[in-house]
């Protein structure tokens, strides 16, 4: 089957990406995913918020699952990973976008930090190569 050039960009930006950069990616998507599921709710189209809440806590659970819990930071991140995946079930059979704008915050931060990390990273990877900054 031919994908369309949008399509084949997004698989290779999946491919192709560092393991810092798919949980960037994750991030994002599961953000778009709960604006899309408060959007629907707004709608009251029920069908489409089930959906992409669905679809956030599916990224929720993949960032629990992939995170290596050997120090008290993950340990701690597991916990709110397991919180938000509750929340966004609350969200979902209580129907109340106050509870999915409380786990976009949260997502959000995460995201934002995370892209500060792979930042720094960069920039000590190019000092280390004997990049100027």
């Amino acid at each position: 089957m031919a994908m369309n050039p949008q399509q084949a960009y997004a698989n290779n930006s999946v491919t192709t990406a560092s393991p810092g950069e798919l949980t960037l990616m994750l991030y994002n998507g599961c953000i778009k995913f709960i604006r899309l599921a408060e959007r629907a709710m707004a709608d009251k189209n029920i069908e489409q918020k089930n959906v992409n809440i669905q679809k956030a806590q599916a990224i929720v659970r993949e960032l629990s699952i992939t995170l290596k819990t050997d120090t008290d930071v993950a340990k701690n991140m597991l916990a709110l990973y397991e919180y938000l995946y509750t929340r966004l079930i609350e969200a979902n059979v209580q129907n109340d976008p106050a509870i999915l704008k409380e786990v976009e915050g949260f997502v959000t931060e995460f995201r934002d930090t995370w892209k500060q990390v792979i930042q720094e990273n960069r920039r000590i990877q190019q000092v280390g190569a004997g990049g100027r900054v």
